[in-house]
């Protein structure tokens, strides 16, 4: 392995140009129109990167870059003109072979799937993602802090719905403490959620979430693993193709140690069809990219855009890509010639070459080329021929596909869902148990009703009773009967101890009873 890696030269090989691999990581920009060789220009870097022991990630957004894991033929129809161009740079050692491959798919269906969680994501991104404006962003960030505070994982879209929910339960509460949460902006961010489903986005939320170390993986004979992601299905989704490619390179940011300028980067990251990046992002979203794109450098990690107009990229951002590779551009409208303009002033002037002239001139396979210099600095623009590749240039076939993907490093890791007790479970669980307490509770008070409801009845039922013409006639006789007694008795015992001849007529004590009882029960009547 060496210390550059081979880009192109002019013809009989003149003015070779190396990519030199401890500067790789300060980031480059490889530009043109399409059908002028940029994703051939782009298959040649990433085998020599690989030879050279970088691992790196690109997505394939035609198909074309499966090729990657295939030897190219001399019967391939572009054997000549790539037989012709190798002998005209002088690349004596230009042979066939392939490189190695682990091949990736949000969507699980040509590679391993790729899930993150949505706490790994974030609102911000989050928020890009859905096309949420500012007042429904700060909704979202309230949910994903109430989640903080609940001890509530978000693993996926089941799980944020669950939460959002939630949130719009205690909207009164939410909104006292961190400021309006409306159903209103709550229901936006559910229907956006639903078209985001609809795009097969859930697939892409969820665990085994992945494990960066098995991006930046070496083969046996220390060659960098190339990662392929089959994104021709992804570009139908450009929102969800471009959030997933900027949370992965943040991923790296936040996971990577600081290295300062190693030897050769750690990973080289090249994102194809890069204005979808920009493409309606808010400039919060542009000040972040320029952020990672700027810091990543430091990890190690070398970013690589490829686009058909370089005035696609923001300055602030193309500001940081040093390494350049422009092809062909066409000058029929006025945008496209203020992009050749602007694709000139870019390049460090060089004697003899008309950079704006150039640029609209150049052949397939042809470009103009600045790369830095071991001094840093970047070289003088240089019109060559880029270096042909040495796998395959198209797809492979399913079968092909099918055995590379069995039998790579990651296996069936990634292959099978897992789905954890998280916000959705724990909130049902939670409800559950609400409405479980509040059946409980509402039959407490129906028993307690029920005893009062007794105990109210037995009442009544005794006030009715002693209301009963019998009861009272025989209350009023018992009291009757018990004066009269007490009178009878009292004299008889004062007639015994105080001794009386005198008899009363009438019939003595227990007449007086009877008549006591029977006048009880005539008044009664």
């Amino acid at each position: 392995m060496g210390d550059t890696i081979f880009i192109g030269a002019g013809e009989n090989g003149a003015n070779p140009q190396q990519l030199n691999l401890r500067l790789a990581n300060r980031h480059g920009l490889i530009a043109g129109a399409t059908g002028t060789g940029k994703t051939v220009t782009v298959q040649g870097i990433i085998e020599n990167l690989s030879a050279a022991g970088v691992p790196c990630f690109v997505a394939d957004v035609k198909g074309d870059l499966a090729g990657l894991a295939m030897p190219g033929s001399p019967l391939a129809k572009a054997h000549t003109a790539f037989a012709e161009r190798a002998s005209a740079i002088g690349l004596s050692d230009w042979h066939y072979v392939e490189a190695p491959v682990q091949f990736w798919d949000l969507y699980g269906e040509k590679g391993h799937p790729i899930r993150t969680t949505i706490s790994e994501m974030g609102p911000l991104m989050l928020a890009r993602l859905l096309g949420l404006n500012e007042v429904q962003e700060g909704v979202l960030t309230i949910a994903f802090h109430v989640a903080d505070e609940d001890g509530l994982l978000l693993l996926d879209l089941d799980d944020l719905q669950a939460m959002l929910a939630h949130c719009a339960e205690r909207t009164r509460e939410l909104t006292s403490t961190y400021g309006n949460v409306s159903k209103q902006s709550v229901g936006a961010i559910q229907r956006a959620l639903l078209q985001l489903r609809s795009q097969g986005g859930e697939r892409f939320f969820g665990e085994p979430a992945l494990d960066l170390a098995d991006f930046l993986r070496t083969d046996d004979s220390g060659r960098g693993v190339v990662n392929i992601l089959a994104a021709d299905r992804l570009m139908a989704a450009p929102k969800l193709y471009a959030t997933f490619l900027l949370w992965l390179l943040s991923e790296l940011f936040e996971t990577l140690p600081e290295i300062g300028d190693p030897d050769r980067p750690k990973l080289c990251f090249f994102f194809d069809e890069a204005h979808l990046l920009f493409d309606d992002a808010p400039p919060a979203l542009v000040d972040k990219i320029e952020q990672v794109v700027r810091l990543i450098r430091s990890k190690g990690v070398g970013v690589y855009f490829i686009t058909q107009n370089p005035i696609d990229i923001p300055d602030t951002v193309a500001g940081q890509l040093n390494n350049r590779i422009q092809h062909k551009l066409n000058a029929f409208t006025p945008r496209d010639q203020a992009a050749v303009r602007s694709a000139a002033t870019t390049f460090r002037a060089s004697p003899g070459i008309d950079v704006a002239a150039a640029i609209t001139e150049l052949k397939i396979g042809e470009a103009l080329v600045s790369l830095l210099q071991p001094d840093g600095a970047p070289s003088p623009v240089t019109r060559c021929l880029i270096r042909p590749p040495a796998s395959r240039v198209g797809p492979i076939t399913a079968e092909e596909r099918s055995i590379l993907l069995s039998t790579d490093a990651v296996g069936d890791r990634y292959d099978q869902a897992v789905d954890r007790e998280s916000a959705e479970e724990l909130l049902a669980a939670r409800a559950a148990q609400a409405v479980q307490e509040r059946e409980e509770a509402e039959a407490g008070k129906a028993a307690d009703g029920r005893d009062k409801a007794d105990a109210s009845a037995a009442r009544a039922a005794e006030r009715e009773q002693r209301a009963s013409p019998w009861n009272q006639a025989i209350a009023s006789a018992t009291r009757a009967a018990g004066s009269s007694i007490g009178r009878q008795v009292a004299n008889e015992l004062g007639r015994q101890v105080f001794g009386s001849g005198r008899k009363r007529a009438s019939g003595g004590l227990m007449g007086s009873i009877v008549r006591g009882v029977l006048g009880g029960l005539f008044r009664a009547r």
